[in-house]
C-alpha cells in the first residue's frame, strides 16, 4: 500500500532566518512610511494574500498610494527585494534536506507539500530546486484555502490517493498544522532543526508532538511508523 510524507515548507524545509529578513518593517523603511502605519495595513491583508484574493504588487501599490509615496520605481524596488529574499531562503538549506527527500523517494514514499504562502512565495516555490521532489503540491495562494483548514490537507491526500492513516505530516508547528494533521488521523511530528530559542521565529517546541532534531532523523521516524 502507498505511504506518504507530507511537509510544510517554511521553517521546515527552508527557513527565513538564515537570510536577510524583508518583512513589513523592512518594506516600511524602504517606502519611507512609519512602521506602525505600514504594518497595520500590511498585516490586515495577510489572509487575503494567503488565499489568493490579492497579490503582493496590488497590496503594496495600495499602501504606497494611501501614503502619497507611490511611484512605479519604488514599487518595483520593494517587490524585487521581497522576491530576492524569498529566493535566498533556498540558498541556505539544511545540508540534510535534499538527502532526506531523496532517501524518502528511494524508500517508495510519495511526497506532498502543503504551504501557506503568498503570490511571490508560490512563484518562488515552483521555481525552486525542491519542487521536483513532490508528487502533490498544495499552496494556499493557489487553492483559496489555508492551513489549518482540513480541506487543504484532504485535497493533498486525495491527490496522492493515500488515506490519512498512511500519511506522516512534518511541520514546524505553525498555523495549528500538527493538530489538524493529528485530528485527521495522520501521524504528525514537529521539525525542529531550524528552530532557535530566543529568536523572533513564531513557532516554538511543542512537547506534545514527537520532535525531529535533524532532517535525516526523519528516516528513523517513518520506519517506526
Amino acid at each position: 500500500m502507498k505511504r506518504a510524507v507530507i511537509f510544510d515548507m517554511y521553517e521546515t524545509l527552508i527557513t527565513h532566518y538564515h537570510s536577510p529578513l524583508y518583512f513589513g518593517a523592512e518594506m516600511a523603511e524602504d517606502a519611507g512610511i512609519p512602521t506602525d502605519i505600514f504594518q497595520s495595513r500590511w498585516r490586515s491583508t495577510e489572509s487575503e494574500r494567503s488565499i489568493g484574493k490579492v497579490t503582493l504588487e496590488a497590496v503594496l501599490e495600495s499602501i504606497l498610494r494611501e501614503n502619497d509615496c507611490y511611484s512605479e520605481i519604488l514599487l518595483k524596488k520593494i517587490v524585487k527585494k521581497r522576491i530576492a529574499t524569498k529566493e535566498d531562503c533556498f540558498n541556505h538549506l539544511h545540508s540534510e534536506i535534499i538527502p532526506m527527500l531523496s532517501a524518502l523517494k528511494n524508500k517508495g514514499f510519495l511526497l506532498g507539500l502543503i504551504s501557506n504562502c503568498f503570490s511571490e512565495e508560490a512563484a518562488v516555490i515552483r521555481r525552486s530546486e525542491l519542487f521536483p521532489y513532490f508528487d502533490a503540491v498544495y499552496l494556499s495562494y493557489e487553492q483559496g484555502i489555508q492551513k489549518p483548514e482540513e480541506e487543504i490537507f484532504q485535497r493533498c491526500m486525495d491527490h496522492l490517493s493515500v488515506e490519512a492513516e498512511r500519511c506522516i505530516y512534518i511541520g514546524d508547528g505553525g498555523s495549528n498544522e500538527l493538530e489538524t494533521a493529528r485530528k485527521l488521523g495522520m501521524k504528525a511530528a514537529q521539525a525542529v532543526w531550524y528552530l532557535k530559542e530566543g529568536t523572533s521565529q513564531p513557532a516554538k517546541r511543542m512537547h506534545d508532538f514527537y520532535q525531529i532534531e535533524k532532517p535525516l532523523d526523519l528516516l528513523n521516524f517513518v520506519d517506526i511508523g
